[in-house]
């Protein structure tokens, strides 16, 4: 089993052969994790511009728009064969064919989602994944209070049907909404009932064969990166001490720039550099 700990990126794609021959797979094995990432940024914005009649797009207007540079912009789309005219751009309705290609978005997937709970249903009420090619088809639950309500227009069904209901369904990605104890279970029914795709949001490591592709989406762990960030960024009290000292001895009226303090005891000094952060 292959576990990421990113946000959602790659996802397997269709049989269909090019006019060369070639199957749209064949050419993703090669492609790093972050560049298929940032693919699926890329993809988002081309969506966009597309929605505002733009044709033509430049890489550096991809790259801004995309949030990297135009050097890693190309280089990405470099893993996608030839695709821009020098001097011209992209053409953006090929260029977002193409980037749909690879990440396998083509033909579209069908999603079920195993968990009614508050999380469950606001996934499943949040339109963006029908507009990138991700139609919930079926929601699961165990809670006999939410089986038989309905949720966006589909009925919550007893989690125990859910091997019975997959053919017909004929899902190819599964999500797992469900509290940490029973994530397992869950991973476990979905397994067995032949899912080898498999997001979660279960904060737990989930267990699964090798050839079930597993993605935890975690968002205490993000919330915690963003504590992280902004202790990292906050001043040192040294520093804040010492700008409010300045502030505190500029002479009345003062328009800023550099002005005189008057001599003090307890002048602050500031240190000679940033400092730094230390994993522990």
């Amino acid at each position: 089993m292959t576990e990421q700990h990113e946000t959602p990126g790659g996802v397997s794609g269709g049989a269909l052969r090019r006019p060369d021959g070639s199957r749209p797979g064949d050419d993703r094995k090669d492609i790093p994790q972050a560049t298929v990432a940032r693919l699926a940024t890329y993809l988002r914005v081309l969506a966009g511009i597309a929605d505002e009649g733009v044709a033509i797009v430049s890489s550096e207007e991809l790259a801004v728009a995309a949030g990297v540079n135009s050097a890693k912009l190309r280089k990405d789309l470099s893993f996608l064969g030839p695709n821009g005219v020098r001097g011209v751009g992209y053409d953006v309705a090929k260029l977002r064919a193409r980037i749909e290609d690879v990440l396998g978005l083509a033909e579209g997937h069908r999603v079920v989602l195993v968990g009614a709970g508050n999380l469950g249903r606001a996934l499943v009420g949040y339109g963006g994944f029908r507009r990138r090619g991700f139609s919930v088809v079926g929601i699961f639950d165990s809670d006999p209070l939410l089986v038989g309500a309905e949720v966006a227009g589909l009925a919550v069904t007893d989690v125990a049907q859910l091997a019975d209901r997959v053919g017909a369904l004929a899902p190819t990605i599964a999500v797992i909404a469900v509290p940490d104890a029973a994530a397992q279970e869950v991973c476990d029914r979905l397994v067995a009932a032949g899912l080898h795709s498999i997001l979660s949001f279960a904060p737990c490591e989930l267990h699964a064969p090798e050839a079930v592709e597993i993605r935890r989406v975690d968002l205490a762990v993000e919330l915690q990166m963003l504590s992280f960030t902004t202790a990292r960024n906050a001043p040192l009290p040294e520093v804040a001490h010492a700008v409010s000292g300045r502030i505190a001895r500029r002479a009345p009226g003062a328009r800023g720039g550099r002005t005189r303090s008057t001599p003090s005891s307890h002048s602050a000094t500031e240190p000679s550099s940033k400092g730094s952060v230390v994993t522990p």
